[in-house]
């Protein structure tokens, strides 16, 4: 794992703790909380990069804990109607989730409404699901069939507020020639997951926001 530092609330620092192979976090308690808007903004392009370049090891079922060496305890969450899970450290140093389940946790993932499933059904066939990536049949199914989990993808809306949200605490006014929100590109075939195609939306969006 690399350590990156990022500014946190009450001018203070966090360093957190990047596994880029396989797509992790490891955060002590409380660092997640205490990020910055931009802070924020800068692990959703980290993520984002990461998806947009493809391939990545397993999220690993076995892991020890960095500080004391402990077995992590695998972990289940819900961030409102969204589970999500993490590898936890029963001494209490921290935890270990994978981007997906940190964006979970953030409430930046959503669960697809009936209406959103239909009009994805006009446009494409099949996706991956988000949590095992296993094939989702959109002709027949609704949720995973594998593991049970339904169809979620990113709020791009809600990044985009985080964004705005930046942009003011920094006094940076929004420039009129910024990139509007986020948006899912439908016009090509998804080879992955509604959250991996909606990291690549993010990854270009950001690129020409904070360049």
């Amino acid at each position: 794992m690399s350590r990156l530092t990022f500014d946190a609330v009450l001018a203070s620092r966090v360093d957190v703790d990047v596994c880029s192979g396989c797509r992790a976090f490891w955060f002590d308690p409380y660092e997640s909380l205490q990020l910055t808007p931009a802070s924020t903004l800068e692990l959703f392009r980290l993520i984002a990069d990461a998806a947009r370049a493809g391939g990545s090891s397993p999220f690993p079922g076995l892991s020890r804990c960095p500080k004391c060496g402990g077995r992590l305890v695998f972990t289940h969450d819900r961030q409102r109607n969204t589970p999500f899970h993490y590898y936890r450290c029963e001494e209490e140093h921290g935890r270990f989730l994978s981007f997906t389940d940190f964006l979970k946790e953030k409430s930046f993932v959503q669960p697809l409404s009936p209406q959103q499933i239909a009009d994805l059904r006009r446009k494409v066939r099949t996706i991956n699901c988000s949590n095992c990536g296993a094939p989702v049949d959109l002709v027949k199914d609704s949720a995973c069939a594998h593991c049970g989990s339904p169809l979620i993808m990113l709020d791009l809306d809600k990044m985009a507020e985080v964004a705005d949200r930046y942009q003011r605490a920094a006094a940076r006014p929004r420039s009129p020639l910024a990139p509007p929100p986020p948006s899912l590109d439908m016009s090509r075939p998804l080879s992955g997951s509604l959250i991996d195609a909606g990291l690549e939306a993010v990854a270009d969006w950001l690129f020409h926001l904070l360049t």
